[in-house]
């Protein structure tokens, strides 16, 4: 009994950290109208708030996981949570929207720590076998209820206290959960491993130059076009020197076996699409929903809980269907009810038509419920018994998904004191329901293509890409 103690009080503090990690990347979105009247800012600048978050997590996931091998992933995972924990308290105490980016881009980085770090933690301090499963299990359903969670505490929050209180709700969180961290998990990843991955930190510098320099260029595509152009090519340049250094680099951040390339790549894409689409759905929504609708923050978290709620809940659903037809089936049949549920909330958001604007939400989130296992279903099955680079790889493409999606819909969208605003969301919406059906007809023409290379006989030594049952 004394050894399970400290255990369960580990496993509740590493999931509170992955469960912030997660929540920060929503919670923050429908506090924005606070935000940009407190601070003054407004659309580039608020996009900011979200993506200086959402950038350095995207492009540092995968090389955090190899500095907790190097390092130790204790010591690691408790800087993350100090580093959180001081952003979160700059973030509070902003006095203006560059302090505010700044102290996100620090909370970026801190939770790009923390993220790999808590599940090997998990992994290392369980006894057995069968509490690191039910660990593990924990951790991943924490961190499935943390979005939807976000709108809903971010509106209470910014309703009760402020803007300010959405990044104060990190502070007592950390301070929690670090102390049974750097108790019960001493001797734990203490110590640099030999046998630990070497960090490639020229992959991981040109990671991070290609997707900020990317982000900026779309968030500055119209209010400063020559800025926005030479961000473009500064993101060519990386993206050129990030091939580059990986083909050569003796640990590159992403080892992919070639005949898993393009089936993890086309997982990943649909992965990357589907929170493109998402958040930047939902960083203009929140506002459409206070600024030109009059809810409160509290009434317009409310009222996106039918899109968020889903997600968790469906991912039993999701692994039948999955286990029945397939991931990339089950993964069209998600894209396909999204594409409805988006076209629905396009119709519906310009005028106040709850029920109709509840179940388009509703079937949206539930496209979204089905989506998200399937495809990282798929990923896992592209790269067999290699879990940890289809894992890498389809976080990696959802955090980038979502930042230039973040970008690109405040780019189109405008401000939300514009007379257009509402109108330029309707049709990205509706924008997004194409790309996501185009995407389902994409899948189902792709399963066509894995069919025939599975029937191919591979070349000798070349494991074949998928088994029937997960086409």
């Amino acid at each position: 009994m004394e050894r399970e103690r400290p255990n369960l009080a580990l496993t509740l503090a590493l999931c509170a950290g992955y469960f912030l990690v997660l929540l920060d990347v929503t919670v923050v979105n429908v506090a924005l109208p606070s935000i940009g009247a407190g601070l003054h800012a407004a659309g580039p600048g608020l996009a900011w708030v979200v993506d200086a978050y959402s950038v350095p997590l995207a492009a540092l996931l995968l090389a955090s996981g190899a500095i907790g091998d190097s390092l130790g992933h204790r010591r690691v995972v408790i800087a993350g949570f100090l580093g959180f924990g001081a952003a979160s308290v700059l973030c509070a105490l902003a006095p203006g929207a560059a302090v505010l980016i700044a102290g996100r881009a620090l909370q970026g980085v801190c939770a790009a720590l923390m993220l790999p770090g808590t599940l090997a933690l998990l992994a290392e301090t369980a006894p057995d076998d069968r509490a690191r499963s039910r660990a593990v299990g924990l951790w991943a359903a924490v961190g499935g209820a943390a979005l939807p969670a976000g709108p809903f505490l971010g509106g209470v929050l910014a309703e009760a206290g402020g803007w300010r209180a959405v990044f104060w709700l990190n502070v007592p969180v950390i301070i929690a959960a670090v102390v049974p961290v750097a108790r019960w998990a001493a001797g734990t990843g203490d110590l640099s491993r030999p046998e630990g991955r070497a960090v490639d930190w020229p992959g991981a510098a040109a990671l991070v130059v290609l997707l900020g320099s990317a982000v900026t260029a779309v968030i500055q595509a119209t209010a400063s076009p020559r800025l926005s152009i030479a961000m473009a090519g500064l993101a060519f340049a990386a993206f050129a020197g990030f091939w580059r250094i990986e083909r050569v680099a003796a640990r590159p951040l992403l080892r992919v076996p070639v005949p898993a390339r393009r089936p993890l790549a086309a997982a990943s894409a649909v992965a990357g699409l589907m929170n493109l689409c998402s958040l930047g759905a939902l960083f203009l929504l929140t506002q459409v929903f206070q600024d030109a609708h009059r809810l409160s923050p509290l009434d317009a978290g409310l009222l996106l809980l039918p899109a968020m709620l889903p997600l968790p809940l469906l991912g039993t659903t999701a692994g039948r269907l999955t286990g029945r037809f397939g991931s990339w089936r089950t993964s069209a049949l998600g894209l396909v009810m999204g594409a409805a549920g988006m076209a629905g909330v396009a119709a519906s958001i310009g005028h106040p038509l709850y029920p109709a604007l509840l179940v388009s939400l509703a079937l949206w989130g539930a496209g979204l419920g089905i989506l998200g296992p399937a495809i990282v279903t798929a990923a896992l099955h592209a790269t067999p018994g290699a879990p940890g680079i289809a894992s890498g790889a389809s976080n990696t493409a959802r955090q980038a998904g979502g930042a230039l999606g973040v970008a690109a819909f405040a780019a189109f969208a405008g401000t939300a004191n514009d007379g257009t605003f509402v109108q330029h969301t309707s049709w990205l919406m509706t924008g997004a329901a194409v790309a996501f059906t185009v995407t389902a007809v994409c899948c189902l023409l792709g399963l066509r293509r894995l069919r025939r290379l599975r029937h191919a006989d591979p070349a000798p030594g070349v494991p074949r890409l998928a088994s029937r049952q997960h086409a």
